[in-house]
């Protein structure tokens, strides 16, 4: 994964110290980067349950399909331009509303700690380069 921290040869205490931050930091990235994989592995899990959800609201759709079709014929008499036009209203308005909703809430990803893990190298780069300048 990353190339190990080696010993310091000779120095004093704040050579040390900072070899030992290096080694902390060192540890903490590859903590965050199994935290990472994990995240990948329960984001693969909400899309799998995302597609079978999605699946059972398509079979939901054709069932309220069905439905309004149902009751359309049980008014057809009377009222099924009016039966018509309110269920056309009414699912559109509501389809309206979700696809706003839905766009707002894809419109903003969130970087599930990728910044931090990209910092954290940078720290580690910056320690170990400056305790190659010592």
């Amino acid at each position: 994964m990353t190339e190990s921290v080696e010993p310091v040869q000779g120095g004093g205490l704040f050579v040390s110290l900072r070899q030992l931050l290096a080694t902390a930091l060192e540890m903490a990235q590859v903590r965050l980067d199994l935290f990472l994989t994990e995240i990948e592995q329960e984001k693969l899990r909400v899309f799998d349950g995302l597609l079978w959800a999605g699946l059972a609201l398509m079979l939901i759709g054709v069932g309220v399909i069905l439905l309004c079709g149902f009751i359309v014929m049980l008014l057809w008499d009377s009222y099924r331009l009016v039966t018509l036009g309110v269920l056309t209203l009414l699912f559109l308005g509501a389809g309206g509303l979700l696809m706003r909703a839905a766009r707002n809430r894809l419109r903003h990803p969130s970087g599930a700690l990728g910044s931090t893990v990209d910092e954290l190298r940078q720290d580690l780069a910056e320690l170990k380069q400056h305790n190659a300048g010592e």
